[in-house]
């Protein structure tokens, strides 16, 4: 077994030695059927990687677009009911 690879019952049965491996060690995979389910990750890994760098308006100001000349028309009249 690798040591960033376990199975769910693997996981299970060590869930303090995954913790602390992807604490130490880095992502730790959880397989089921031998098919990639979850990975644990450390909690401070994990709020760098999903924490928002700047603002919606900030995304808009640094699009390659912004200047171009592109015109979005939106419909005017009701909204269009939704498809299911």
């Amino acid at each position: 077994m690798d040591n960033d690879i376990w199975t769910v019952a693997q996981a299970k049965a060590k869930l303090s030695e995954v913790i602390e491996n992807a604490r130490t060690q880095g992502p730790q995979t959880i397989t089921r059927n031998g098919k990639r389910t979850a990975v644990v990750v450390d909690a401070e890994e994990w709020e760098r990687k999903t924490q928002r760098s700047g603002t919606l308006v900030d995304f808009f100001k640094a699009s390659p677009l912004r200047g171009s000349g592109l015109k979005v028309c939106r419909p005017k009249g009701r909204l269009r009911a939704p498809t299911l």
